[in-house]
């Protein structure tokens, strides 16, 4: 007799599909997430806690800290001796909680609503992972060692519903990777005409097409300046955003969560985006046309 197969409501990822679809998360939502944007305004503050500085955003890194020493915590309960080890471990986690609470709390405040969704969810359970780990520390420290590895154990238990939701919310809806169009392999060597100079309208964005790739342009007299339109931080149209000038650089701004990229070469000015913005050199032949071809790639066509 055959097994009947699993029905996939049962499957984890189908709670997690469920709470993206759950309309009654917004009002929190909403309410949390402009808490969150009133007290982190743009800024140097507020970029180091998206890892603009380090290229990458900063809450995956630090979460592994507090995860790490908990499950340590956990695992050293199960043998004698190991009381003292397993309550420094939970105290430790909690010291880390805090710094990867307020990168998480930094990013979510960036996303779309859907994503916010889970990422609330995803919130409480670590929220009530970390009070769980407290309690546990409070018991070890006060003789009850059984209780603490009670509360330990369901701390873990809980933190690993919150660890994925967190990465359905980074892997199956995108939250921190770079969306940004992958030019090197979509934009074949050589320069490519794009259009000619007298279509683009002088000091406004622009949007052309190139093959696949849907490109923002930037005209200043005869210099043209051309980035990837889709923003890396969530896709935005960047065409659709501002010019703005940032330490004496020619900049444009993501219309949806205010990234910011420096027109010459596309570097992150300000968050929450952390990957560099895909850019391309331009130049202007004879015959009024202007061409692109990715930055970095006349290195490699020279070498080739």
């Amino acid at each position: 007799m055959k097994k009947r197969p699993a029905s996939s409501a049962s499957r984890p990822v189908a709670l997690a599909e469920r709470i993206e679809r759950a309309p009654v998360l917004d009002r929190p939502v909403r309410a949390l997430s402009d808490a969150v944007v009133r007290a982190l305004p743009p800024g140097t503050r507020t970029d180091a806690l998206h890892g603009v500085p380090f290229g990458q955003p900063a809450h995956p890194a630090l979460v592994r800290m507090p995860l790490g020493c908990w499950t340590s915590a956990v695992l050293l309960d199960l043998f004698r001796g190991s009381e003292r080890a397993s309550g420094t471990l939970v105290a430790a986690g909690l010291a880390a909680a805090l710094p990867s609470a307020a990168t998480g709390l930094a990013d979510w405040s960036a996303l779309h609503r859907h994503q916010q969704r889970v990422g609330l969810v995803h919130a409480i359970s670590q929220a009530g992972a970390t009070t769980l780990f407290g309690a546990s520390l409070l018991a070890r420290a006060t003789g009850r060692s059984g209780n603490g590895k009670v509360l330990s154990a369901g701390g873990l238990a809980l933190a690993t519903v919150g660890a994925y939701l967190g990465g359905h919310l980074a892997l199956r809806l995108g939250a921190g990777a770079s969306h940004a169009e992958p030019i090197d392999h979509l934009a074949g060597l050589g320069w490519h005409d794009l259009c000619p100079l007298s279509e683009l309208p002088d000091g406004e964005l622009a949007r052309r097409q190139l093959g696949y790739l849907s490109l923002l342009t930037l005209r200043s007299g005869d210099a043209v300046y051309v980035l990837s339109d889709h923003c890396a931080h969530l896709g935005g149209p960047l065409h659709q955003g501002r010019v703005v000038t940032v330490r004496d650089a020619t900049c444009v701004t993501c219309p949806w969560h205010g990234s910011t990229f420096r027109v010459g070469d596309g570097a992150v000015m300000h968050g929450p985006a952390t990957a560099r913005q895909p850019a391309f050199e331009s130049q202007v032949t004879e015959s009024g046309w202007v061409q692109v071809r990715p930055r970095g790639k006349a290195k490699r066509e020279a070498a080739a």
